[in-house]
């Protein structure tokens, strides 16, 4: 694992921000969370008062969406 930059949490915005340079279009209103666009893969935008993206979530949202660890961190 040496050499392997980790997954820390992120703020909102910057999520958000990160989404938009991978490609997704948004956020947009979708019921009780906003919702980001690329193609034909959706992701849910958590709401701004649960403070940080822990990790954990941060994991799930990546896998679920199919965007890899690396695409992530912008990794070769």
């Amino acid at each position: 694992m040496s050499g392997r930059r980790r997954l820390t949490p992120v703020k909102r915005e910057r999520f958000i921000q990160r989404l938009r340079e991978l490609g997704f279009e948004g956020p947009f209103p979708g019921g009780r969370h906003q919702l980001m666009r690329r193609g034909d893969q959706t992701i849910r935008v958590p709401n701004p008062h649960q403070g940080e993206i822990g990790v954990g979530l941060l994991r799930r949202i990546l896998r679920d969406s199919g965007i890899s660890r690396e695409e992530w961190l912008g990794d070769p």
